[in-house]
C-alpha cells in the first residue's frame, strides 16, 4: 500500500479539478510489480514540479519521493506517450 503524503502542498502543486483531468492519462502500476512505497499523486507531482519550477531532478526536494523512482516513472510516461 503507497504511504500518503505528509508534506506541504507546494504553491505549483496540481489542484483535484486540474489533476481530475488528466488522472485518466497516467498510467497505472504495473499488474505483479513490486508494491509502491510512494503515493502515485506525489510521483506525479514530483514529475511534474521539474519543469515548473526550475528545478534538477536530482537530487528532487526532500519531501518528495527519491529521484531513480521519479526518473523511472518519467521515463515511462514518456514511453506510453504522457
Amino acid at each position: 500500500m503507497a504511504r500518503r503524503s505528509r508534506r506541504r502542498p507546494y504553491p505549483i502543486d496540481l489542484t483535484d479539478l486540474p489533476r481530475a483531468a488528466i488522472a485518466a492519462m497516467m498510467p497505472d502500476a504495473t499488474p505483479g510489480g513490486r508494491p509502491r512505497k510512494a503515493a502515485k499523486r506525489e510521483i506525479d507531482e514530483a514529475i511534474l514540479y521539474v519543469p515548473r519550477s526550475g528545478c534538477a531532478l536530482r537530487p528532487p526536494p526532500h519531501d518528495f519521493p527519491p529521484w531513480r523512482t521519479v526518473r523511472h516513472h518519467f521515463r515511462r510516461w514518456r514511453r506510453e506517450g504522457v
